[in-house]
């Protein structure tokens, strides 16, 4: 059983974009199928780093798009792509280290985070997407 599922409510209306947040979510029930499953901290770490990589590939193609149609928000929604980035890599490193394990709290965090962010910063930008052609 899935951890998270794709719902047609936190669609953004772009194909493109969309995909990518389905992949996130991949990444996240990976994550969450690989704790359920006691996985060892090097598969589990790898997919962290998938996780990781993941996002910061579909921050910037988002932001490549704001900084092309000078999307009037692009500071802020810059600024809370790097909040995320940074705490996942913080989470990361603690996880390496052996502070921290993945755990139900972690992957509610992401769940959380995602889906705010979809729905509340995200789609404050479709419409000028959609006007410069993003479909």
């Amino acid at each position: 059983m899935a951890f998270i599922n794709w719902s047609d409510a936190y669609s953004v209306q772009i194909e493109e974009i969309d995909n990518q947040h389905k992949k996130l979510i991949d990444l996240i029930n990976e994550l969450f199928d690989s704790m359920q499953k006691g996985q060892s901290n090097k598969v589990i770490g790898r997919i962290l780093n998938d996780l990781i990589n993941y996002t910061v590939f579909h921050f910037k193609n988002e932001e490549a798009y704001f900084d092309r149609f000078n999307y009037e928000e692009t500071a802020e929604h810059k600024a809370k792509h790097k909040r995320l980035v940074d705490k996942v890599v913080k989470i990361k490193s603690d996880f390496e280290s052996g502070k921290i394990s993945v755990s139900t709290d972690l992957l509610k965090f992401l769940k959380r985070w995602l889906f705010e962010h979809i729905l509340e910063t995200d789609k404050k930008y479709v419409e000028c997407f959609q006007l410069n052609g993003v479909k």
